[in-house]
């Protein structure tokens, strides 16, 4: 059974609060089982950078974790996910603090996917560093998991010290999963070693399938097996035409998929209710995979 997310359309949804609790809202009622929203901090000015490819200082985004703590209110079941927030780019006791907070507020919804981001304009700008961004990731997780399970803390670590410290209040369960964004090879050992799940960016085609098995031999070699962690595709539906769609997420069921996540942007939709309609329409195509 594979559990059907949605994506929160960050950069076409706009400002309005009430068009973002009705789409959360019609999200849950639908049957989405999880909402995933982006995270960028800063777009870049393209004035002074004419060859710039990504997200500039005209693409909108809403900040992920005061907007999964809004959404906490509209919705009553459905998980809230961060994919993934671009970890090493913030301070690691604020986000623990942060993320625990969305996740009180959720009754324990939260899940955490963490990247290391590609956006040195971004870093620069948070006062922190692009070079060393995916070795210091790796402390923040550990870090992250003693703030979220201990009153108090005593840490040493390479970029943090924490003497004798704590948050409160804490997550609800003890801690919260975290997964790993990225195709990198150090990441998929970063995952095997560290993470909860993995987000891949890829169609289920051969060259996915020889990535898991890559990350197969890596949890091996960590002491740990496939069924350990999640795996979360995602479908693009501007990229994967109507009658592909199902092919699309039954392959990711047969490679293993714990979750799929389906994203509305790039379709030229103007409103939620728009964005809503596609979603339905998705899910009635694909819910096979849910039940099967």
């Amino acid at each position: 059974m594979v559990r059907i997310g949605a994506v929160f359309p960050q950069t076409e949804i706009g400002d309005n609060p009430d068009d973002i609790s009705l789409w959360a809202r019609a999200v849950e009622r639908a049957g989405y089982r999880h909402i995933v929203a982006y995270d960028h901090v800063l777009g870049a000015g393209t004035d002074t950078r004419p060859d710039w490819t990504g997200y500039t200082v005209d693409t909108p985004f809403h900040e992920v974790f005061v907007l999964l703590g809004y959404l906490a209110a509209f919705t009553t079941v459905t998980e809230l996910v961060t994919g993934v927030l671009v970890l090493p780019q913030r301070q690691t006791a604020l986000v623990a603090k942060q993320a625990a907070q969305v996740d009180v507020l959720s009754r324990g919804r939260l899940r955490l996917g963490v990247g290391v981001g590609w956006n040195a304009v971004e870093y620069g700008a948070l006062g922190e560093s692009f070079t060393d961004r995916g070795r210091r990731s790796e402390e923040q997780v550990e870090l992250l998991r003693a703030l979220w399970s201990r009153p108090q803390v005593t840490f040493e670590g390479r970029w943090h010290h924490v003497d004798n410290a704590g948050i409160k209040p804490r997550p609800v369960r003890g801690s919260i999963p975290v997964w790993f964004g990225g195709q990198a090879e150090a990441t998929l050992r970063r995952i095997a070693r560290l993470g909860d799940g993995w987000f891949p960016q890829s169609p289920p085609d051969d060259d996915t399938r020889r990535t898991l098995e890559r990350l197969d031999r890596y949890l091996a070699q960590a002491g740990r097996q496939r069924s350990h962690i999640g795996v979360e595709a995602r479908l693009s539906l501007s990229r994967v035409a109507p009658s592909e769609r199902l092919a699309f997420a039954e392959g990711w069921a047969r490679l293993g998929a714990t979750h799929l996540t389906v994203d509305t942007m790039g379709l030229g939709l103007r409103t939620a209710a728009e964005h809503v309609a596609a979603l339905e329409e998705a899910l009635a195509t694909i819910g096979p995979i849910a039940a099967g």
